[in-house]
């Protein structure tokens, strides 16, 4: 079939008319200004989201160095605690060495004490047993050798004694 102007109408002329048609009622019906609207808007939200994405990455990260800066001071105050734990320690145990050398320094001087005295009251029996003895032998000896004329001179000389000291 011809149409006026000399125009065929055949299948490929109806597709182009077809074409144009679609075409036209897509732009005038504003479908590519939708159709970019759409995909702006997917755009900004997908920027928004990376965005966001971003930022809570930072926020993250910035915990996390605040984290690992919290166990590390949390570390080196556990480290300073033990050292001055192990510091006390060992002061502890220097003051209870030096208590227990004092006390058995003073234990030790106890019992020297002790055994001073417990020599000095033997060397006192000793003498004491021994000065009995000497008067117990000096007695039986004087009364072996005791005469009455002895006995006589002795008063006499007592009596001479008495008389110059207070005569």
């Amino acid at each position: 079939m011809t149409l006026p102007f000399g125009i065929e109408l055949d299948a490929t002329f109806v597709a182009l008319v077809a074409f144009i048609l679609f075409f036209g009622v897509v732009i005038f019906f504003k479908v590519p200004g939708l159709i970019l609207t759409s995909l702006d808007n997917r755009s900004q939200a997908i920027a928004k989201e990376l965005h966001d994405a971003r930022r809570l990455r930072e926020e993250a990260e910035a915990l996390l160095a605040q984290y690992k800066a919290k166990q590390a001071q949390a570390e080196a105050d556990a480290q300073t605690i033990v050292a001055h734990a192990k510091e006390q320690a060992e002061a502890l145990g220097e003051e209870i060495r030096a208590q227990m050398q004092a006390a058995m320094a003073r234990r030790e001087q106890q019992a020297k004490d002790r055994i001073a005295q417990a020599e000095q009251k033997a060397a006192d029996d000793v003498r004491a047993a021994a000065a009995e003895a000497a008067i117990a032998a000096a007695e039986r000896l004087l009364r072996q050798r005791m005469t009455p004329e002895a006995q006589a001179r002795l008063v006499a000389q007592g009596a001479q004694e008495l008389a110059r000291k207070f005569g």
